[in-house]
């Protein structure tokens, strides 16, 4: 079976790490203009986005995209029934690339955004995992971007895993938005 040409990942978190609230709700804090502009040109250029039930990407463009959404609500694949572009997924069920298949994107370009157990799930598969840091902002309690933090950082967690950091961005200097590429060698 065809493997995904190409796996990336897309997030913005706290300065300690997190994603979302505790009640798992991306905060206004976490929220810049020139990352939603660098996320909704990344996700421009996936073939299908991969996500919690959770987690959603509300750009224009969404409802073209083809989708993934990861639950262990069904045995392994389904359709859903709200959206013609979407299948839901059981990874416990089904492996990835039968999912890929399934949504009829076998050697797609994937762009994973989350919640913590979907991002965790492709630390081993990234090309890439493009991280943006908000300055100054800290969720305690929050969800964390990947298991095993706070106690660890994002950073530990994907050089535990492979992935190097590369290209460096400042996405809003003026607000001290960063993003950093984390490539496989």
């Amino acid at each position: 079976m065809p493997s995904p040409r190409r796996i990336e990942g897309y997030a913005i978190v706290s300065e300690d790490g997190m994603l979302a609230d505790a009640a798992g709700v991306m905060p206004e804090s976490l929220k810049f203009d020139a990352d939603k502009r660098f996320f909704e040109r990344g996700l421009d250029g996936v073939d299908v986005v991969v996500h919690g039930r959770h987690s959603n990407e509300l750009q224009p463009h969404s409802p073209l995209r083809r989708r993934l959404i990861l639950t262990r609500r069904i045995p392994a694949i389904a359709a859903d029934r709200s959206n013609d572009k979407a299948l839901y997924w059981n990874p416990a069920g089904a492996a990835f690339e039968e999912a890929l298949a399934a949504i009829g994107a076998p050697d797609a370009i994937v762009g994973v955004i989350g919640g913590t157990e979907v991002f965790g799930m492709f630390l081993d598969r990234y090309d890439v995992f493009y991280l943006s840091r908000a300055p100054n902002v800290r969720l305690p309690g929050g969800r964390p971007v990947f298991p095993g933090v706070p106690a660890r950082t994002p950073e530990a967690v994907m050089s535990a895993h492979g992935l190097e950091p590369a290209e460096r961005e400042a996405l809003d200097a003026a607000k001290g938005v960063t993003l950093v590429s984390w490539r496989r060698p």
